[in-house]
């Protein structure tokens, strides 16, 4: 774990998480469903398919299944969700629309120019579970002007797996502490601290919609910031 007085003027890259963070993937995938599946109520469903993300990861991190894209876990969890949940039996094209919503999430309004005015400084970087396939076209789609993108099929695993976050450190050959993860998750950046990078909490309260967030930033990030463009901001950028 790095020293907590490590200096934030030692950062070089800055790492971001993307679903939450960056995108809204609330509004992104609550509007897909509303038109892949008109009869059930889309933000609730969002909401479900999502609390199945992290359960379904954490059986390939620890080796109960094979290393799996993320579009095909999330075409996988949502079609159990539905016909166990809701009753709904969803055809194979349902189920790829519903999973290409992730791929075109929109971005929070002060993601993509925050994005851009740190750029001028550091590397940015996606680090994320989606893969490369799928966040490059989100760039594409929301304009995210990414430097790099780390995808989870580059390293074949999934944060919050050390070897996600010292994967990125080592391509950008730069030490941990030089790496500033950001995230909306302090489960996310409490792993990144774990392994030497510094760290910055974003707060989305939005995050789930109608949904409350009760999350909070670690005394230990760097900074505690309502949105990419504050932490420009911070950042002197």
């Amino acid at each position: 774990m790095p020293d907590r007085h490590t200096s934030v003027s030692s950062v070089r890259v800055l790492a971001f998480d993307t679903f939450g963070t960056v995108a809204d993937w609330h509004t992104g995938v609550s509007c897909a469903l509303a038109q892949v599946f008109p009869e059930l109520e889309a933000s609730q469903v969002a909401r479900d398919w999502r609390r199945t993300y992290a359960p379904i990861l954490a059986e390939v991190e620890a080796g109960r299944r094979p290393w799996t894209l993320l579009d095909d876990l999330h075409g996988e969890t949502l079609d159990r969700l539905l016909r166990e949940k809701y009753a709904v039996s969803p055809t194979p094209e349902q189920i790829d629309a519903a999973v290409r919503s992730w791929h075109r999430l929109p971005g929070w309004p002060d993601a993509s120019e925050g994005l851009r005015r740190l750029k001028a400084k550091y590397t940015i970087c996606a680090l994320s579970n989606g893969n490369v396939a799928l966040l490059t076209a989100m760039a594409k789609a929301s304009d995210f002007p990414w430097d790099f993108i780390g995808g989870s099929d580059l390293w074949r695993r999934y944060k919050p797996a050390a070897e996600v976050y010292l994967g990125l450190a080592r391509l950008m050959q730069v030490e941990p502490h030089e790496v500033m993860m950001v995230a909306t998750h302090a489960t996310d950046l409490a792993a990144a601290r774990s392994v030497g990078l510094q760290t910055a909490y974003v707060s989305r309260p939005d995050e789930w919609g109608p949904e409350a967030k009760l999350e909070e930033p670690d005394p230990d990030d760097a900074f505690a910031v309502r949105g990419i463009d504050e932490l420009a901001d911070r950042l002197g950028c």
